[in-house]
């Protein structure tokens, strides 16, 4: 056994995953938990016990260096220190609180916090739990300041699967069994995709945006619904690590502007650094008038926000004593504890420049190992938000399935990673920035070996 600390180490495989502690969990949870919820097979998943910086250990004993970073969310590292010790602190405190009618005073600081971070000078702010129920908000804010119900989102958009967020994913799996309950009046333009399409690839797209902003979505019903909300991921994240071309999101953002839009950035995934900035729609040119948040906010707290310029917030009326929108767990004070040492560790650490620099270094290792292996069609991201994507053929048809192979290899030499992409053809990447040289190497010589066996 290694003496290097949990959250340091390279993969150590006690025994080939899953192991028999994690096969007895799958058996036991199978026996409670809705099959739709957790694949079970013989070969996935792992159950895991403890996590540290970059490692995971397994109910087996097994540790691996993850790449997933947990969906996303620990991209200070797991189980960072600041955060672990503000969570204790605080619930030692006040566990619980009535975030819309006593609220916890931590709660005013994390708002005073995000509302600085905004790129507005007055910004408000609604926290929640989740990503998708940050999208709700911004969805429903959207409306009230407009009138107008229309949502024009992107074929690849993944925002989470409550209705009205699911109405404006454009996955077919997530979104044909509920078709009768979603809101008709979302219309999806192409993401530019410059791997199929090249340089005409941003034209095509907004030539399909201007048609929805001016025609605005014909439901099912007849019903014409005008555009209030243009929804976008500064990144494509569950689409595939998909970055579009320079200039789009400033294109894009005027034209919604100049049609009296409210654009939605949906930096759930994006956000708090991921990026390599507070905000990834700094780096894309993206100008919000909504920004939803979550993932890293809570550094592994269940915590979101939406934020918006108060001409913007305002439009929702003052309470009364019954707020119009809100949960039992809003501005919960141990997800507000986490937040604030978020924040606190994104400044004093240098996170920002630290995710520039190893998201880089990852990119360029990545790209050399890959490079001429035929099935890659391409390897790209932004910051720690990365993707490695398999097609084949002179249509560079989308490899189906090729990345979940991947991922299952990677598993079993102790690597952690998930495909993304809307036919599981992309390897997605969201390393902790808690990255040493030593995993970075040995995460890209399984990253390579994984990829050839199936590319």
């Amino acid at each position: 056994m290694s003496r290097t600390a949990l959250g340091q180490r390279l993969p150590e495989i006690r025994v080939p995953p899953p192991g028999p502690a994690s096969r007895a969990l799958a058996r036991r949870l199978r026996d409670v938990e809705s099959r739709n919820v957790t694949q079970v097979t013989e070969k996935w998943p792992v159950f895991w016990d403890e996590a540290r910086g970059a490692n995971v250990r397994d109910a087996d004993g097994n540790v691996y260096l993850d790449l997933t970073g947990a969906f996303g969310v620990a991209l200070l590292g797991h189980a960072h220190p600041a955060v672990v010790e503000s969570v204790r602190a605080q619930a030692g405190r006040l566990l619980h609180g009535m975030g819309d009618v006593h609220p916890p005073s931590g709660k005013v600081e994390l708002l005073e916090r995000l509302a600085a971070l905004s790129p507005w000078e007055d910004a408000r702010v609604v926290l929640s739990s989740t990503g998708s129920e940050a999208v709700e908000t911004a969805l429903k804010t959207a409306l009230m300041a407009t009138g107008r119900p229309g949502i024009l989102a992107f074929e690849g958009g993944y925002h989470g699967l409550t209705m009205g967020a699911l109405a404006a994913t454009a996955r077919s799996l997530f979104r044909d069994p509920f078709l009768a309950r979603l809101y008709g009046g979302v219309a999806f333009a192409p993401f530019p995709d410059p791997v199929r399409y090249g340089a005409g690839a941003a034209e095509r797209s907004l030539a399909r945006v201007c048609e929805i902003l001016e025609s605005g979505v014909t439901a099912s019903d007849g019903s014409v619904h005008p555009i209030g909300a243009v929804l976008v991921e500064p990144v494509q994240g569950r689409g595939g690590a998909r970055v579009a071309p320079d200039g789009f999101m400033a294109r894009l953002s005027r034209m919604a502007a100049d049609a009296g839009a409210l654009v939605i950035a949906d930096e759930v995934f994006t956000g708090m650094g991921r990026c390599g900035e507070v905000l990834a729609s700094a780096r894309v040119g993206l100008r919000a008038d909504l920004v939803c948040l979550g993932k890293a906010l809570g550094g592994g707290m269940p915590l979101s926000a939406c934020l918006a310029p108060r001409r913007v917030m305002d439009a929702w009326p003052e309470s009364g004593g019954e707020a119009l929108h809100t949960s039992t767990f809003l501005g919960h004070p141990l997800a507000c504890a986490a937040g604030v040492a978020v924040l606190d560790t994104i400044e004093a650490e240098g996170v920002l420049e630290r995710v520039r620099r190893v998201g880089g270094r990852l990119v360029t290792k990545l790209r050399t190992a890959l490079g001429g292996l035929e099935g890659v069609a391409d390897v790209r991201g932004l910051g720690l938000m990365l993707g490695i994507e398999l097609a084949r053929g002179p249509e560079l048809e989308p490899s189906a399935g090729a990345a979940a192979r991947a991922a299952r290899i990677a598993l079993t030499e102790g690597v952690l990673m998930l495909p993304a992409g809307d036919h599981a053809h992309v390897l997605e990447l969201t390393p902790p920035v808690e990255l040493s040289d030593a995993q970075m190497a040995r995460a890209v010589d399984v990253v390579a070996r994984a990829v050839g066996a199936v590319a």
